[in-house]
Formats: C-alpha cells, structure tokens, sequence
C-alpha cells in the first residue's frame, strides 16, 4: 500500500519557509540578476563613464541602463585597468596574420594543412566505397 504523506524534503520545504510565499529579494532591495541585454562598444563606454561620475553606483547605474550589475561592474572593472579598448568585445574574432608571431603563424598553417589533409582523407575513403558499390552493380 502507499503512503500519502508528502516525501521528507517537501516537509523539510514547508518547516524552512513556514509555508510562505517565496520572495526573491528582501524588502526595499531590488535585484542585481536581472538578465543583460547587447551593448555596443560606444554604449558600454557611455555606462561607465556614467557608473564613475555617479561614483561608483553600479546598482543604480545598472537599473537605468537596463543591463546586470555583475556586467556594469565587470566593464568598470576593465575599464580601469584597460582604457576604453578594454571593452571591447574580442570575443570570436580571429588575430590579423600581420600580428602573428612566427610561431603563430607556423601553427596556424599546420592546421590547415591537417584540415586539408582530412578532408582529403573522408573524400578518398567515400570514393573508394563509390567505386566498391559501382563493381558489385556490374
């Protein structure tokens, strides 16, 4: 026969929040996790320099710009060790070949060519197995 009682943890739930509504920040707070949204580079510089003459309000400076306060925080953070090139967003962006090192570049042109040679690799294997299955139809 089974039980109806509720399963432990739920107990556990009820006994910790005294069967109240959950709240996700205390009275008089607001919320510091509120979902980012895309900047430009020009934007971002902008928020910071607004963010500094505020003094430093990174909550206050993220609710008016609608973006998180870890991010508002992040690019005052980069922005003082980095300048305003500091913020941009570098990521996915491949290095020009004009400022690779040699190393760089020697390593760069070995991927190729083990990219290269594995294709050539997949297309052999493929028409070995055409060639195959054209002799057992003759």
């Amino acid at each position: 026969m089974k039980s109806r009682t509720p399963l432990t943890s739920e107990i556990e739930i009820w006994k910790y929040t005294s069967h109240s509504e959950l709240k996700d920040t205390s009275p008089g707070r607001t919320s510091s996790m509120t979902k980012g949204r895309k900047t430009t580079w020009e934007e971002r510089i902008h928020i910071v320099q607004a963010c500094l003459e505020n003094g430093k309000a990174y909550q206050e400076t993220a609710s008016t710009y609608h973006v998180s306060y870890q991010q508002v925080y992040q690019w005052v953070k980069k922005y003082e060790n980095g300048g305003e090139e500091a913020l941009k967003d570098k990521r996915g962006s491949k290095k020009e070949e004009a400022l690779l090192t040699p190393e760089e570049k020697i390593q760069l042109q070995m991927k190729k060519l083990e990219r290269e040679n594995e294709r050539l690799r997949a297309e052999n294997v493929f028409l070995k197995k055409l060639e195959e299955v054209e002799r057992r139809r003759n």
